[in-house]
């Protein structure tokens, strides 16, 4: 599964993984969304609607570029930086293309919609 996240600046292109939570994600679609910088490292904005967690792991270690969601306060996370194990955080796919526009600082007002294969 395909999305685009337009900003100002140029598109953000990413490929979501199969799995429940991405598959609940991609069903909320298109969405407008305020990103807002979280302890240098992530781009985050809570979800309209919690993801489904069915299947996910307790957690996992994210890497430049993951986007995710962090069940326990039901927000939305793109990471700029690299960052440690995170109990209650579900890899929902990765940035392609455009990362270095969702890394720069400040809130960032994004439409997310899914692209068609």
């Amino acid at each position: 599964m395909k999305i685009r996240i337009d900003v100002s600046g140029g598109p953000v292109t990413a490929t979501l993984d199969n799995n429940d939570s991405s598959i609940d994600f991609v069903k909320q679609l298109p969405m407008k969304l305020t990103l807002d910088d979280y302890a240098s490292t992530e781009k985050i904005s809570v979800l309209p609607k919690p993801l489904s967690t069915q299947g996910a792991p307790a957690g996992f270690t994210p890497s430049v570029g993951v986007i995710a969601f962090y069940a326990p306060w039901g927000n939305l996370a793109i990471f700029h930086k690299g960052f440690k194990y995170s109990s209650g955080l579900i890899k929902l796919g990765k940035i392609d293309s455009g990362l270095e526009v969702l890394a720069r600082p400040g809130s960032l007002e994004v439409t997310i919609t899914l692209v068609d294969e």
